[in-house]
């Protein structure tokens, strides 16, 4: 159902069906019927399974498996910046970026102006569903124990958790694992940061006066404003 939602506006029309029959007994035996389906779907051509046809379920049913199995999977040598990988199918990727420069965009109510800023370098954790993201006050490649500082962006919850708004998050269940990374940066960066999350300031000092400079200026993200958390990439993975 979920898949067939995902691909709403086309229209789905019934083929062919399997029967499962069982008989009663301690030692019962299943009996497996395949229908044809007419244009109105009905069943018809009623016959035993064959082996022709078990052969194409099954080759079916791998080419499911294998789609869940290329999720994460890296397209070439994995990159340097990646930290940490989970490949089952409720997995998630952890991973770095060095400082840089990004085109920000803000809601009209901060008044603060959209367009290129300086960003610190970010520690980045994501599943297909939600984004989990940090400051590193450093370019090199952290370790489990690197401290961990708040990201000093709208929009993310005190443990780290992002808001995404209105922004429709749709990663695919075979994504690689450079989609996956990509993906979840553009998602972030392309979406409006609007407002502090429950009160919770990630800086020490003014966000917005932050922001309104840093986009005035063009000068590097000032390492000296970040808060320190609770967490290393440690204790996250326990």
């Amino acid at each position: 159902m979920k898949d067939v939602m995902e691909n709403i506006g086309t229209l789905y029309h019934p083929k062919t069906a399997l029967v499962f029959y069982e008989a009663k007994g301690t030692n019962a035996e299943v009996y497996v019927e395949y229908f044809d389906m007419d244009r109105n779907g009905n069943p018809i051509n009623a016959h035993p399974l064959t082996v022709k046809e078990a052969q194409y379920l099954s080759k079916a049913l791998d080419t499911t498996k294998e789609r869940n199995k290329a999720f994460l999977k890296p397209k070439s040598i994995i990159a340097g910046n990646i930290l940490y990988t989970d490949p089952s199918e409720n997995g998630f990727a952890m991973w770095f970026t060095k400082a840089t420069r990004k085109n920000l965009f803000f809601i009209d109510g901060l008044d603060i102006p959209n367009g290129v800023a300086s960003v610190p370098a970010l520690l980045w954790i994501a599943n297909k569903q939600k984004l989990y993201i940090y400051a590193l006050k450093s370019d090199r490649k952290p370790t489990e124990s690197t401290p961990l500082y708040h990201a000093p962006f709208f929009n993310v919850y005190a443990d780290g958790n992002v808001c995404m708004g209105s922004v429709d998050v749709n990663i695919r269940k075979s994504a690689s694992l450079e989609e996956f990374t990509a993906a979840w940066e553009t998602y972030f960066f392309n979406s409006y940061f609007s407002h502090l999350m429950q009160n919770h300031n990630p800086i020490q000092g003014n966000c917005v006066s932050l922001w309104k400079k840093l986009r005035k200026t063009g000068e590097p993200f000032p390492k000296d404003v970040l808060k320190k958390t609770d967490r290393t990439i440690k204790n996250i993975l326990r």
